[in-house]
């Protein structure tokens, strides 16, 4: 018995890109911590990108090697490598951004390095639960990093507003979400996403309907915050503003990616038996965070701020998929989860070249530095959805979705919301090109070699996927085998 709970060989290597990233963590803690004196340490970057490398080579090589691990704990699947390879690349884009931004401020350290793996570390684990304590143990891990990141800059009130409010906000949706497992647990004496839906289906065992479906409630207010879905969006404005500009373009990205890996795992698979009493919700919720994004961001003046709202609107966008109930459906939510990564990264790499990030502070950049204005209108034509970019045909995948599944209504507000957001993306492009420069402006510098990468990288792929969508959508597709 001793020796059938030890793990074995096949159960480590799916564990592998956590254990990688968790060793990479730690060894840059005391790579740092062999310094005397408190200038920048050397290698950090580089040490973290070769953490995160690894991470993926071992996310393909376990799925390559599919399967449960720890008792079912955990599973490996085509899904769950999608969104570990999804998220380590945001976190490859971030180490990118943040080490010149750091650099300019004299505050480039190993702990936020550190931190940010082990953030991507609770991500990657999420999205290879199988059972609600796993997932809250990668929530938990994810979130306290992502915590301390947004108040990374000590010396920064705006920082330390972001974080405390984030803190506090986040802290209480967890409590949602664990009072959520806790009833399941009472009810259904399970925790494992395949047992609590095989208990729910059987109507010989099933549990009070009522109780059950505000369990569900519960965890879903939690998800509800962490994807910034409406009634839950209020801290993501303020916090994106307030995080240094790097942290904010990880946070609208892979801690997004990750809670919406793990919706889908426990409402397509252990809530199933309820989907008809969750869907009509979801739906709901999907259109109201459209239009409450989407309005909101018409009269903000930062863009850190309007990218905020923009955020919302987008996990509006992502739960009409949901919504939609079908293989299509998933693969929408995961082809524009990548797409949407690879633009806001884009996006707030541009931010993260200066400290002003209010509109008008960008007035006359196409003159000032044409290249950066080009590739920063790449990203907002996506963020918009024009053709030839990924967001186009991001949105197109979605509301195709909910067309195919007959949520005519929601297609046609969804879309409506969404030719909305045209008109404050666009007031960065007349910023940038019809207005002219301040008097008084500081002059910019170039772009560094590291931030340049990440700048082309991610235009040259959110042009590519928008012309060749093919190859993501059939790895998405491939990836979508939850409902199969």
């Amino acid at each position: 018995m001793a020796t059938s709970m030890m793990p074995n060989a096949l159960d480590l290597l799916r564990f592998l890109p956590e254990v990688i990233l968790a060793f990479f963590a730690i060894a840059i803690m005391l790579w740092e911590s062999s310094y005397d004196d408190h200038g920048t340490r050397p290698g950090m970057p580089t040490l973290a990108l070769i953490g995160l490398a690894l991470a993926a080579v071992a996310s393909m090589i376990a799925g390559d090697n599919p399967g449960s691990a720890f008792h079912d704990m955990l599973v490996v699947d085509s899904f769950a490598t999608f969104f570990r390879l999804l998220v380590l690349g945001v976190g490859a884009l971030t180490v990118l951004t943040a080490s010149p931004f750091l650099r300019k401020l004299n505050a480039e350290g190993g702990e936020f390095y550190s931190l940010l793996l082990l953030s991507i570390l609770g991500q990657s684990l999420m999205a290879a639960s199988n059972e609600l304590i796993m997932v809250f143990i990668g929530l938990e891990i994810s979130s306290i990093s992502s915590y301390v990141l947004a108040g990374y800059l000590r010396d920064d009130k705006r920082s330390n507003e972001s974080a405390l409010k984030y803190f506090l906000l986040g802290s209480f949706a967890t409590g949602f979400f664990l009072y959520g497992i806790a009833w399941i647990f009472g009810l259904t004496g399970a925790t494992n996403f395949t047992r609590i839906a095989a208990v729910l289906g059987n109507p010989d065992i099933a549990p009070d309907l009522v109780f059950t479906s505000i369990a569900a409630a519960l965890i879903l207010v939690g998800l509800c915050f962490k994807i910034s879905a409406f009634p839950f969006q209020s801290w993501a404005p303020d916090v994106y503003q307030g995080a240094p500009t790097p942290v904010s373009a990880f946070l609208s990205a892979a801690p997004k990616a990750a809670a919406f890996a793990i919706l889908l795992r426990i409402f397509f698979i252990a809530f199933e038996p309820l989907s008809d009493r969750w869907l009509p919700l979801l739906g709901a919720v999907a259109l109201l965070t459209m239009i409450v994004g989407n309005f909101a961001a018409l009269w903000q003046t930062d863009i850190k701020r309007l990218l905020g709202y923009s955020a919302i609107a987008n996990a509006g966008y992502i739960l009409v998929a949901v919504a939609a109930h079908s293989s299509l459906g998933v693969s929408a939510v995961l082809f524009y989860l990548a797409a949407y990564s690879l633009m806001n990264a884009g996006a707030f790499a541009v931010l993260s070249m200066r400290p002003e990030t209010a509109i008008e502070d960008y007035n006359g950049l196409a003159a000032r530095q044409p290249a950066t204005a080009a590739l920063m209108t790449v990203f907002v034509a996506s963020l918009i959805g024009l053709p030839l970019t990924a967001g186009f045909f991001g949105k197109f995948y979605i509301f195709k979705s909910a067309i195919d599944a007959e949520l005519y209504w929601l297609a046609a507000l969804g879309l409506l919301s969404s030719a909305v957001a045209a008109f404050y993306y666009v007031r960065i492009l007349v910023a940038m090109y019809m207005k002219p420069v301040a008097a008084d402006a500081p002059a910019l510098e170039a772009p560094a070699a590291s931030l340049q990468a990440v700048l082309w990288l991610s235009a040259a792929a959110t042009i590519g996927f928008g012309v060749f969508p093919g190859w993501l959508l059939d790895w998405a597709t491939r990836s979508s085998a939850l409902l199969r």
